[in-house]
């Protein structure tokens, strides 16, 4: 049964499962948030990397209630937005693949300019991505089965906890391979930082 019935006053469908699905599969597969926590906590370690999981937390909760409150309008300008969205995702994220394979000096403390609260926040702003994500959720799942203002706002605390457990996931999976993403570091994040530059060239459409 892919349908959660829920009583609110009345009784509403919710199509519970295909919501987790779609969200779960969107969160947890790689993507530029995830390589990221990835390699920050395999050079930081995880609590160093705290700010950048909860910039990345408060930049798409940001992201989730601007889709809620704006969801008619931004579908509407979506196709002009997107364009915008598009570029600056490229140079972004781009930057960010280019700057994991650059090396570093010897006793340099590297990439840490990529491992604050604001490089995490506004990452949320600038991929194409999560935002037609955030767009999608608010506009096919949640919006057509809720008015409430509240019920919107929690909904997008619930999928912010969704996206920090999915970024830890992936820090806590850098930490477990510390040894042998340290031994082979300059090869994992070159293969990382490719993996990003893969992911802005797909969004810039060169690639379909």
């Amino acid at each position: 049964m892919n349908y959660f019935i829920i009583s609110l006053g009345e009784v509403i469908v919710f199509p519970l499962f295909p919501f987790l699905a779609y969200t779960f599969s969107m969160t947890f597969t790689p993507g530029p948030n995830n390589i990221m926590s990835m390699a920050n906590a395999n050079q930081f370690g995880y609590k160093k990397t705290l700010n950048f999981l909860l910039g990345v937390a408060c930049g798409f909760f940001a992201i989730l209630l601007l889709s809620g409150i704006f969801n008619i309008s931004l579908t509407r300008v979506m196709p002009t937005l997107h364009q915008f969205l598009r570029i600056f995702g490229v140079l972004y994220i781009g930057y960010l693949g280019i700057a994991l394979i650059i090396p570093h000096r010897k006793n340099q403390a590297p990439r840490k300019h990529l491992n604050n609260f604001f490089v995490g926040f506004g990452m949320q702003f600038v991929n194409p991505k999560g935002i037609l994500f955030a767009i999608t959720i608010m506009a096919d799942f949640i919006i057509p089965y809720y008015a409430s203002a509240v019920i919107v706002a929690l909904f997008s605390l619930l999928l912010t906890a969704i996206v920090f457990l999915a970024i830890s996931s992936w820090a806590i999976l850098g930490l477990f391979f510390q040894k042998f993403l340290s031994r082979y570091g300059t090869v994992i994040n070159t293969v990382l930082g490719l993996i990003l530059i893969y992911s802005a060239i797909s969004i810039s459409g060169i690639i379909k």
